[in-house]
C-alpha cells in the first residue's frame, strides 16, 4: 500500500513533534553574558575615540605648512566655525585639519560651508593607525 506524500509528511510530523503543548514561544527575556575584557575593550575605543587617535574618520584640511601661518589659520578658523580643530605635525610641515566626521558625507557638508572662507580645502583620505 502506497501512502500519499501529505499522509506520509503529517504522519512523520507527529511521530517527531509528539509533545506539541510543551513548546512555547519565547518569552522575551534574553540573558548576555560577557566577559570583562570587552568592557575594558570598549571603554579603551571609547577613549580614543574621544582623542581622535582612531584615524577612521573624515578631516578636512585648511592648511599645510610653517607653524607661524598653521596657528593663524586656525585661529582665524576658530573665530568664524565651531568644529573641533587641531593641528598636526608631520615632518617638516605642520597641517590644520578640522572636525571629526564618521562618513564623508558629513564632511562634504561642512567642506561647502568652510570653502567660503578657505578655498584650498579639502578632504584628504583618512588613514588608519
Amino acid at each position: 500500500m502506497r501512502i500519499p506524500g501529505s499522509m506520509f509528511l503529517f504522519t512523520c510530523t507527529a511521530f517527531l513533534f509528539p509533545f506539541t503543548q510543551e513548546l512555547h514561544a519565547q518569552d522575551g527575556r534574553v540573558n548576555i553574558q560577557q566577559g570583562e575584557k570587552i568592557e575594558k575593550l570598549m571603554e579603551v575605543k571609547t577613549q580614543l575615540n574621544k582623542n581622535n587617535q582612531i584615524r577612521d574618520r573624515y578631516v578636512i584640511q585648511l592648511y599645510y605648512g610653517d607653524n607661524g601661518e598653521a596657528n593663524k589659520v586656525i585661529q582665524q578658523y576658530r573665530s568664524l566655525y565651531s568644529y573641533p580643530s587641531q593641528i598636526t605635525y608631520e615632518a617638516p610641515n605642520y597641517k590644520v585639519w578640522v572636525g571629526n566626521f564618521r562618513n564623508r558625507l558629513e564632511a562634504d557638508r561642512a567642506l561647502l560651508k568652510i570653502k567660503s572662507n578657505f578655498p584650498a580645502a579639502f578632504i584628504p583620505k583618512p588613514q588608519r593607525k
